[in-house]
């Protein structure tokens, strides 16, 4: 396992990351754009633990060449040794792998540079910037840190073309603004921050969780940060895709 994995997979192993093998047990359709993927861990969960927003490195194999991607559990078992992953599907080798796997198909995985540290003090208030990419880490997030109200700005449509997606959000504390992705991700950029610093102002422990294609998390980051100076022990961000 791991053979001809190219330059990445060669540093992982020097970052001593740890390999295991997958199986499908079977996959549906959540929407027409959305595929849930059912798995046994090959003994990855109980040599690894679980934590929130816990992600792992899937290898596929596109003209030849090592790519791999990054996917959150869902669901983790492990007394049974089984997860789910959730794909929103695009055009790329790990979409075209979620549409077309069957069940007894393996495929291989690494386990390096995920963690979550919870924030102290708890949240008041939790402000999280998120799309179908990193829906999966969204619905761990907020089910951790499950006593503090949300606002969610979600990329990705209109309220409607929202429905379906398997949102684990409370309407009772989880407030969800859709935002349709325009300009590359600037029109997210510019709603949340004509609505950030207001709500800010009236929350005194705020946590910050940032995670959408990379230039955007980029941008967010350093807004937050540097304009409107939150420490980095308050802000969390992860750039989920690359825009091409």
């Amino acid at each position: 396992m791991g053979q001809g994995r190219g330059w990445e997979g060669a540093v992982l192993k020097l970052m001593r990351a740890k390999d295991f093998e997958f199986t499908v047990t079977g996959a549906e359709d959540v929407t027409e754009h959305y595929r849930r993927v059912h798995l046994t861990d090959g003994g990855m969960l109980a040599a690894t633990g679980v934590h929130p927003t816990m992600w792992v490195r899937l290898w596929f194999h596109n003209a030849g060449k090592p790519h791999q991607r990054a996917y959150t559990l869902v669901d983790p078992d492990p007394e049974a040794g089984t997860f789910t992953l959730e794909f929103a599907l695009h055009e790329g080798c790990a979409s075209d792998w979620a549409r077309t796997v069957k069940p007894g198909e393996t495929i291989e995985a690494t386990v390096q540079g995920t963690g979550f540290q919870h924030p102290e003090p708890a949240p008041s208030h939790v402000f999280a910037i998120a799309d179908p990419a990193s829906l999966p880490a969204l619905n761990s997030l907020l089910g951790t840190l499950d006593q503090a109200p949300a606002t969610v700005w979600f990329e990705g449509g209109t309220g409607d073309e929202l429905d379906g997606l398997p949102f684990r959000t409370d309407p009772d504390r989880h407030e969800v603004r859709a935002v349709p992705r325009r300009d590359a991700g600037a029109h997210l950029v510019a709603q949340v921050k004509e609505a950030l610093p207001e709500l800010l102002r009236d929350t005194p422990d705020p946590y910050v969780w940032i995670a959408c294609d990379t230039a955007t998390t980029r941008a967010l980051t350093a807004y937050v940060r540097k304009e409107l100076d939150l420490p980095k022990q308050r802000v969390n961000a992860l750039g989920y895709w690359r825009a091409t």
